[in-house]
């Protein structure tokens, strides 16, 4: 039951982006593939990784992942940023075109968390924060992140 409750949050979560998404590209095409958006997130996550780093997390060979990067560069969506301290590195830095793009999930995921902490009780979600820490920080050890994004939880 609670694995069935989980799974459905989590599909509301994402039909909501897709609604939101979708609905937003009905006179135009949209211009990142679900492939792209996947890559976007991960390299948003990992807070300007190089483009090994990138391959790396995703267990792509580092010309795939410089072409997916091109890609994204030639979309607006990512920067190229040079590594002040290895001018020879570059680290991948996400635009504010695709801020705007995914504030449209994290909008409401903020507005769901409004509506938890109005509905339940201090208690309850003090409870659910750290249920959701441990679940995090413990339980789910095949996907680190790094250390500034666990702040923001």
């Amino acid at each position: 039951m609670l694995d069935q409750l989980f799974f459905e949050v989590y599909t509301k979560f994402k039909l909501h982006f897709y609604q939101e998404v979708l609905s937003r590209f009905q006179s135009r095409e949209a211009s990142l593939t679900t492939v792209e958006t996947f890559c976007m997130e991960s390299i948003q996550a990992f807070e300007n990784p190089t483009i090994n780093e990138f391959a790396s997390f995703l267990h792509i060979s580092p010309s795939n992942a410089a072409y997916k990067v091109n890609s994204l560069v030639k979309k607006g969506y990512v920067d190229r940023v040079q590594s002040p301290e290895d001018r020879r590195e570059y680290h991948l830095r996400v635009t504010q075109k695709y801020v705007d793009y995914y504030n449209i999930s994290t909008a409401y995921v903020k507005e769901v968390m409004d509506r938890i902490e109005r509905h339940f009780s201090p208690a309850d979600c003090k409870k659910l924060a750290e249920m959701l820490s441990v679940i995090s920080g413990e339980l789910m050890p095949e996907v680190e992140l790094p250390n500034a994004l666990k702040a923001i939880k």
